[in-house]
């Protein structure tokens, strides 16, 4: 593949460029930068004026669904949702049926990922079954190419068992990535506990279902000499309070927040029904003004969607039935700009380390680099244009969202990888 991209603005904070340059790729790799004059034979072009090109975007938190629940979602159209959404790069979560608890289920998914435009990279099981009785056979995993090891839809709840998954992994310098829940506190629970649960007349989750068992994860990862921790969708402010400390006393603690806890809170259940149904569930503003806090301040470093496709037969049940979690690959590019960066919370090159540079980083993968020399990875951000969100044009199988017709700006419209390319302009 020759492709000569025109008229770019290249922002790559990691490597300190912020310029506007022309790209020439040629074999999927960045072949020259600059001002290119001379004719390019046999060359794709596209003039960039306008657009920005960032190191391609990552989300390190999806559902693909697969094995087991392909109705929902698949590696081939997950990767495609991710694709039209900006990223370049996502890691599925094991929590499948069966889940990815043994090297044999890992390879075999790893090897529906080969050749895509995407890179599916894959997280594994830190319990046998994810039953959170008798930890899995971690090394295994983590050889067969599993990038961080979670038990995600459930919590490492044992304190022994959590120790144990602290310990082995720290030995191949992984991360624990932790579904953050006592499950005791949530018992049936289905939004959070407050005004709204009550009016609605429904069980409601305390916040201390997600702090009470992060307060005891973030001391058993000081007991673990080398060990890494992070937690997955943050959701309370005392929760991001706990994360603030524990980064200022060393503590190999990180976070991830996702575009649904930094927007809405609990009364856009009201509104949304159970588009707006996750776990963790939507909180109070002042919550969710803690998390927004946390991202300004870098106490959460990485912001990812937790994309949990479901079928509308599915989320058209009442809301007690209805299953947690909402698609998020193709609105969170345009929430995270509209939502933070339009709103000066935090700048654009925030963004672009929390979706690109953080989760590379946290799970051992290389930085993409946007210099001569290396392999074409990046995502093409028109961030001057307003659009509106449609789901029934998404490319995931499911469409339950919250966010369907919200205006939003900044537009992914395209990315490069793997000697491929998706660009829409």
């Amino acid at each position: 593949m020759h492709l000569l991209l025109r008229n770019c603005h290249v922002i790559s904070p990691a490597e300190n460029i912020n310029g506007r340059f022309d790209i020439l790729i040629v074999n999927g790799v960045i072949n020259r930068m600059g001002v290119i004059w001379q004719h390019v034979r046999e060359v794709i072009q596209y003039d960039l004026a306008g657009k920005i090109i960032v190191p391609g975007f990552f989300d390190m938190h999806v559902h693909f669904r697969e094995p087991g629940q392909e109705y929902k979602e698949d590696i081939t159209t997950g990767s495609l949702a991710a694709a039209h959404g900006g990223f370049t790069g996502v890691m599925t979560m094991p929590n499948t049926n069966p889940p990815v608890d043994s090297p044999e289920i890992l390879s075999a998914n790893i090897a529906k990922t080969k050749d895509h435009l995407v890179d599916v990279y894959h997280s594994a099981c830190a319990s046998a079954g994810r039953k959170g009785e008798v930890m899995a056979d971690i090394a295994s995993l983590i050889k067969a190419g599993a990038l961080a090891i979670t038990d995600d839809g459930s919590p490492i709840a044992g304190d022994d068992l959590m120790k144990q998954v602290l310990t082995e992994t720290a030995k191949f310098n992984k991360p624990v990535v932790q579904h953050c829940e006592v499950m005791s506190i949530t018992n049936g629970g289905i939004m959070n506990e407050g005004e709204v649960s009550k009016k609605l007349g429904v069980k409601g989750i305390k916040n201390s279902s997600e702090y009470e068992i992060i307060e005891r994860d973030i001391r058993l990862t000081k007991e673990v000499k080398d060990s890494r921790y992070h937690i997955q969708h943050i959701s309370t402010k005392e929760a991001v309070e706990m994360v603030r400390k524990a980064k200022a006393d060393k503590a190999h603690v990180t976070a991830e927040a996702c575009p649904h806890h930094f927007i809405l809170n609990d009364e856009a259940i009201l509104k949304y029904g159970t588009n707006a149904k996750m776990n963790p569930p939507l909180r109070t503003q002042s919550d969710v003004d803690a998390v927004i806090e946390g991202l300004r301040d870098g106490t959460i470093e990485v912001i990812c969607t937790d994309h949990a496709p479901h079928a509308a037969d599915e989320k058209s049940l009442p809301l007690d039935k209805a299953p947690f979690g909402i698609v998020g690959l193709e609105t969170a590019i345009g929430l995270t700009y509209t939502y933070l960066v339009d709103k000066g919370i935090i700048t654009l090159e925030d963004m672009i380390n929390k979706m690109s540079v953080n989760p590379r980083r946290l799970l051992g993968l290389k930085d993409i680099s946007l210099s001569e020399g290396s392999p074409a990875n990046l995502t093409i951000l028109d961030v001057n244009r307003s659009w509106k969100v449609n789901a029934s044009e998404f490319h995931s199988k499911s469409k339950n969202t919250p966010f369907d017709g919200w205006e939003l700006k900044c537009k992914p419209v395209g990315i490069v990888n793997n000697l491929q390319h998706l660009i829409n302009i």
